[in-house]
C-alpha cells in the first residue's frame, strides 16, 4: 500500500475511533548502550508506521493515532534518549546518534520498508536518519510542523531561554511552553503530565538537542536524496516552504493545518 493508502486508512480509523487497544511497552539497548523505550502495537506482519515525537516530548502524545491505526497496521512509537521512558543517557543527544538511534528501532523490525512520522524535533531526527542511512528501509514520510531546510527560511521566533535557572522557574517555562503546543486546551491532567514528562532530562541535555553544525541546505538535501513520498503536514507559517517542496520533489504533497497548534495532531485528531 502506498504512503497515501496509509494516510487514507489512518483517516478512516480515527473517526471511528480506532480499536483502544492498549500498546505493548518494549524497550532495546543502542549501540552505544542507552536502553530506549517503545511502543508497539498491531500485527507484526503487517505494514509498519513509526511515531517519532519532538523536544522533550514522551511519545504517548500519539496515543490516538497508535489507537486508531493498531487494528491494521504495525506501529511503533519511539520515545527518544532522554525523552519519556528512555534512559537518560549521559551522552548522544546529538544529531547524528539520535537518527542513529531511529535506524536501530527499524532494523528491529525485520527487512520491510517503513512510513516514519516525525514532529518537531523529531522531523530533524528523521532527517538526520535519512541523510546517514539512506532509503532503503523507507516507504515514506510524514513529517509535521518543522521546517526542513527549503526555501523561504521561517520567520525567526524567540527562542527558547538558556542558562541557569531554578528548579521551579524551569518547571514553570516548560508548563509554558507545554501550553503553548496548543490551540484548544487538552485540559489541566493532559498538560500537566505531560509537563512532567518534559523534564526528564537536564537542562544541559535539552540544549544539546537544538546544536545543529549543519547549515539548513543539509535538512533540504537529506529530503531531496529520497524519491519516496513524503506528506509535509504544517502550520500555515510552513506553506511557502511545503510549496517549495511540492514544487521541486518527485512525490510530496502538503496539507495545511489552518487553526490548530504546534501539535496539531492533538487539536485536530
Amino acid at each position: 500500500m502506498p504512503l497515501w493508502g496509509i494516510v487514507l486508512a489512518l483517516s478512516a480509523c480515527l473517526v471511528s475511533g480506532g480499536t483502544g487497544q492498549a500498546a505493548d511497552s518494549r524497550s532495546f539497548v543502542t549501540s552505544d548502550g542507552a536502553r530506549l523505550h517503545y511502543l508497539e502495537a498491531g500485527p507484526v506482519g503487517a505494514r509498519t508506521v513509526l511515531f517519532v515525537p519532538g523536544w522533550t516530548m514522551p511519545v504517548w502524545i500519539f496515543d490516538r493515532q497508535i489507537a486508531a491505526l493498531e487494528a491494521r497496521f504495525h506501529v511503533l512509537a519511539l520515545d527518544p534518549r532522554g525523552q519519556g521512558q528512555s534512559e537518560v543517557a549521559p551522552y548522544g543527544y546529538a544529531y547524528q546518534r539520535r537518527g542513529r538511534d531511529i535506524a536501530e528501532l527499524i532494523d528491529r523490525t525485520g527487512p520491510s520498508r517503513v512510513v516514519v512520522v516525525g514532529w518537531s524535533l523529531g522531523v530533524l531526527d528523521s532527517l538526520a536518519m535519512l541523510a546517514a542511512e539512506g532509503d532503503d528501509r523507507i516507504a515514506g514520510l510524514v513529517l509535521i510542523d518543522n521546517s526542513i531546510g527549503e526555501d523561504p527560511a521561517p520567520t525567526s521566533r524567540p527562542g527558547r531561554q538558556s542558562g541557569p535557572v531554578s528548579a521551579s522557574d524551569r518547571a514553570v517555562r516548560r508548563a509554558a511552553f507545554v501550553a503553548g503546543l496548543f490551540a484548544q486546551d487538552p485540559g489541566a491532567d493532559y498538560r500537566e503530565r505531560l509537563t512532567a514528562d518534559a523534564l526528564h532530562m537536564s537542562p544541559e541535555q535539552e540544549q544539546a538537542l537544538l546544536r545543529y553544525d549543519v547549515p539548513r541546505r543539509f535538512w533540504r538535501d537529506a529530503l531531496h536524496g529520497t524519491d519516496r513520498p513524503v506528506l509535509y503536514v504544517v502550520r500555515p507559517r510552513l506553506r511557502a516552504q511545503g510549496d517549495t517542496l511540492v514544487a521541486t520533489h518527485a512525490d510530496a504533497r502538503m496539507t495545511v493545518f489552518e487553526q490548530a497548534g504546534h501539535a496539531l495532531f492533538v487539536d485536530e485528531t
